[in-house]
């Protein structure tokens, strides 16, 4: 007896491995087209397709809590560091901005430095600014490993590399968020004033 596959079978595997963009032209078009299927599936499994078509981009999340211990998980959970986290927030702010504005692109491309200017601030308490930056680029590949950074250019001045801000980071860092860390930085500021 012959076993049948689904057509969606290659985007299920995929998406277990990560997000699919739509820059994966193919992908992400078969995934259009079979996105009844395929969410259809993946309920039968604990599992929600997230379907973003206007910033173009899809992931699978579980649908059961994580209380429940006693199931499989299907998708790889990323834990990051504080630090790690603060950058993933400065580049949604990064992101939001760019949308605000008058953008003739749909990417969100910086170069490392601009990055690490826009972050120093945040990152710069007690330490020497050497010590900073280095601790900002590691941040930097740190969030290019987990997927919410893409080189888009490599260059002999590594400052000069190009990346490319994924548009996931909205599904992790949400507006809510967001104006909650920005909130939080203005409390902190203040109390640094008056601490002087």
């Amino acid at each position: 007896m012959a076993v049948q596959i689904h057509a969606f079978t290659p985007l299920f595997i995929k998406l277990l491995k990560g997000p699919i963009e739509y820059l994966e032209k193919s992908s992400w078009e078969k995934l259009l087209q079979y996105k009844t299927e395929v969410t259809t599936f993946l309920q039968q499994l604990g599992l929600t397709l997230v379907l973003d078509e206007q910033d173009g981009y899809a992931y699978i999340r579980h649908s059961i809590t994580e209380e429940d211990t006693t199931s499989i998980s299907w998708v790889q959970r990323r834990s990051l560091t504080y630090d790690e986290s603060v950058l993933l927030v400065l580049l949604r702010d990064m992101m939001a901005e760019f949308e605000v504005g008058a953008a003739t692109h749909r990417e969100l491309i910086k170069k490392r430095r601009e990055i690490k200017e826009y972050a120093e601030v945040f990152f710069r308490e007690n330490a020497s600014r050497v010590k900073v930056l280095k601790d900002i680029d590691r941040l930097i590949d740190r969030l290019e490993e987990n997927g919410f950074l893409e080189k888009t250019e490599n260059h002999d001045v590594a400052d000069e590399q190009k990346f490319r801000i994924r548009k996931i980071i909205k599904a992790r860092v949400d507006s809510e968020i967001l104006e909650d860390f920005k909130q939080q930085l203005t409390a902190h500021a203040a109390k640094r004033i008056q601490h002087g």
